[in-house]
């Protein structure tokens, strides 16, 4: 007898292993949507210098050329959820991947800045999409014992997707001599470097075709015996009973399923609810910290202060790498120090390294081209952003993501969400848009307005965040 339920034991864990394994491997392939976000929204960075003395554009026209892909990514997110109501998860993502792969090969083919800016909005439309649906799919399969460990892969799968795009920039320029260089086929560095993103999104398409369909989604569309598949094999429920039981389930959230409208957001403050206030405003600052300078623009920073352009790849490759790293470590904390303390160190130590690296470009001598940080200058600032990379990325970067899935009720969330979402977007683009002309102001005052940025960030957090960490979501309300 003993021997007998062992065995069964012994079986049942053996499937549930199977169960966990198959979807992890599901979760893994939606992520790579996060992949290409990180991906295409970092691999301009190589090709920034190479574009603007191509086409010889002003500072103001090369920032619009590089930021102009994250209206699209507004566009994307704003329109992801009805698409994927009407199309399906599965065929939505693989229309994200369709504009991703038709902007890489238009991006890598254009004769013109103009041309380059519509396909580079066309990405920006698919990152949109694949930012939205990949958590939003990976939920919906995904048992309720992994689930945060399964989401949490976009983030991380978003960070890599940067590292990667960093590392083949850095690659192709070194083979090539230079970003602006020839390459293969007669093709400069820099347009290999957009081209090269369309094998990740041939990937993407090609992985995704493979997942099932949502089940939540299934049901909604009147096919529940698909659905009844999809749980059998994701969620390992076998019996007829269990079965029934989560269709029935499903059934009954989508029959008393609210769904908000802008309208549903309004109160007394400001024409808003105070809490979607907040959601606005972390995601504001997440970006007016001046992250995503770092990420599209290093490579062209260090290059301006004095260091030869390999260098400059390879300090940008580095930066991401400690991304990639302080990204896991936050992951591993936010349940045991909570998302609050994590947002006011992350707050201190950007104010404190912004404001370093700001009084090292004050120090620097020359100008335009032959513009040099002297010693010891040039390394402190090099430090100087990495540590706001580690301060960044245990803090705003993944705890903003975090918040916004959690802070609003029930009744408002999908629409709060977009709200806050699509406002991020605008402020990336504000930000990533005036930094070159900022730069021609002077470095120093460009990081002085991010740390004082970074600065009243930490006041936000002070007085209008409160710490979610063990509520549950029905606890969130709106005041």
């Amino acid at each position: 007898m003993h021997i007998h339920t062992s065995t069964n034991t012994g079986a049942a864990q053996g499937e549930e292993a199977r169960t966990t394994a198959r979807v992890v491997l599901i979760a893994a392939a939606a992520a790579i949507g996060g992949f290409l976000f990180g991906f295409d929204t970092a691999v301009i960075n190589g090709a920034v210098d190479a574009v603007r003395h191509g086409f010889g554009l002003s500072a103001g026209r090369i920032g619009i050329a590089v930021s102009c892909a994250l209206l699209g990514s507004a566009l994307g997110a704003w329109y992801a959820g009805p698409l994927a109501d009407r199309l399906g998860r599965v065929r939505t993502m693989q229309v994200a991947a369709l504009f991703l792969l038709l902007s890489a090969l238009g991006s890598g083919l254009v004769h013109g800045v103009w041309q380059l800016m519509f396909w580079r909005v066309i990405g920006g439309i698919g990152v949109g999409v694949a930012s939205v649906i990949a958590p939003a799919y990976i939920a919906e399969v995904s048992p309720a014992n992994v689930r945060g460990r399964l989401g949490s892969m976009q983030q991380l799968a978003i960070v890599l997707g940067i590292f990667v795009a960093l590392l083949s920039d850095a690659w192709l320029a070194s083979t090539a001599g230079g970003a602006a260089h020839t390459l293969w086929f007669g093709l400069e560095a820099w347009r290999w470097m957009f081209l090269v993103a369309a094998l990740p999104a041939v990937i993407y398409g090609v992985l995704v075709t493979g997942v099932p369909e949502s089940p939540r989604y299934l049901v909604a569309r009147g096919r529940p015996a698909e659905a009844r598949v999809v749980l059998a094999k994701v969620l390992d429920l076998h019996s007829d009973q269990a079965l029934d039981a989560k269709i029935n389930d499903i059934q009954h959230s989508l029959k008393v399923e609210y769904r908000p409208t802008l309208k549903d957001l309004r109160g007394p403050c400001a024409g808003l609810l105070p809490i979607v206030w907040v959601g606005i405003l972390l995601s504001v600052f997440q970006q007016f910290v001046g992250i995503n300078v770092i990420f599209y623009y290093s490579s062209t920073l260090w290059h301006s202060v004095g260091f030869s352009e390999a260098d400059s790849f390879s300090i940008t490759v580095f930066t991401s790498i400690v991304n990639v790293l302080v990204t896991l470590v936050a992951i591993a904390l936010v349940d045991r120090i909570g998302r609050k303390p994590l947002l006011l160190i992350g707050s201190a130590g950007m104010t404190v390294t912004l404001a370093l690296m700001a009084w090292c470009f004050s120090q620097a001598a020359g100008s335009g081209a032959a513009l040099t940080l002297p010693a010891p200058w040039g390394m402190v600032a090099l430090v100087a952003a990495n540590l706001y990379v580690v301060c960044f990325g245990l803090s705003w970067g993944p705890m903003v993501w975090v918040l916004l899935g959690e802070m609003f009720p029930n009744s408002i969330r999908a629409i709060a969400l977009a709200v806050a979402a699509a406002a991020q977007w605008v402020a990336n683009f504000a930000i990533t848009s005036t930094f070159p002309w900022l730069a021609q102001v002077g470095l120093s005052f460009a990081y002085g307005l991010y740390a004082l940025f970074a600065f009243v960030s930490l006041l936000f957090v002070m007085r209008a965040v409160r710490e979610t960490r063990g509520m549950e979501l029905e606890e969130m309300s709106a005041s």
